[in-house]
């Protein structure tokens, strides 16, 4: 069973969730929170495994939500659900450990589908639009001189491989694509990935995209 908070500053939209999310058999919402504070204290009190987060809230915005919830230490997977697929805030809500993040409008199919792959760990966000969304907010990115993936430690740790699947992951290719330009079965792929994760200690997919903007793996075309 996933359980779900939603954390919505709207009564309607919230409600809509709650009933979708409970027509569901492995599903259960634990909770609704109206702004980001509440969001924060009720991920304290009932652990669950996935927060559907809106951006926009009164006082805490659903940003620094997220920062707090992934500061504390809490296993909890945020799902960003934002009003437009590049909203302004959507990048910096992934960089502050959000799993990934789905536009309001999506279909309830997508939604449950989302709910389900961050629960299992894995980045909503598809590799061509987490691409998309990077390149239209890499002005973000601190000005690092020079190339500063050679000295970075988590980039470091890799092996050669590892570095290489990380650049392309990076690239916005999928595990099948990797495999089969890279000539590599996908059960190894995937073993890279996970390696990958956890020497350079990304979350998920949509962490490991922005580590290599960051250590500058790969930059915007």
């Amino acid at each position: 069973m996933t359980t779900v908070l939603i954390a919505d500053d709207q009564p309607m939209q919230r409600f809509g969730f709650r009933m979708l999310l409970e027509s569901q058999d492995d599903m259960t919402v634990v909770g609704e929170a109206g702004s980001g504070n509440e969001a924060v204290h009720l991920v304290a009190r009932h652990h669950p495994d996935v927060v559907l987060m809106d951006i926009r809230m009164p006082g805490l915005d659903g940003i620094e939500a997220t920062r707090r919830i992934i500061a504390s230490g809490a296993r909890t997977r945020i799902l960003i659900v934002t009003t437009f697929d590049l909203d302004e805030y959507a990048y910096d809500g992934l960089r502050a450990g959000a799993s990934g993040f789905l536009v309001k409008d999506a279909l309830p199919e997508e939604l449950l589908a989302g709910i389900r792959a961050v629960a299992a760990g894995d980045a909503v966000v598809a590799p061509t639009l987490t691409r998309r969304l990077l390149d239209a907010y890499v002005h973000h990115l601190p000005a690092v001189p020079g190339a500063p993936a050679a000295s970075d430690p988590r980039i470091i740790a890799l092996t050669e491989r590892e570095r290489e699947i990380l650049t392309v992951i990076g690239q916005g290719w999928s595990n099948t694509e990797i495999a089969a330009r890279l000539h590599l079965a996908e059960s190894t792929v995937k073993t890279h990935v996970t390696r990958i994760l956890a020497k350079t200690g990304a979350r998920d997919r949509v962490q490991a995209v922005i580590l290599a903007y960051d250590t500058r793996l790969v930059t915007p075309m």
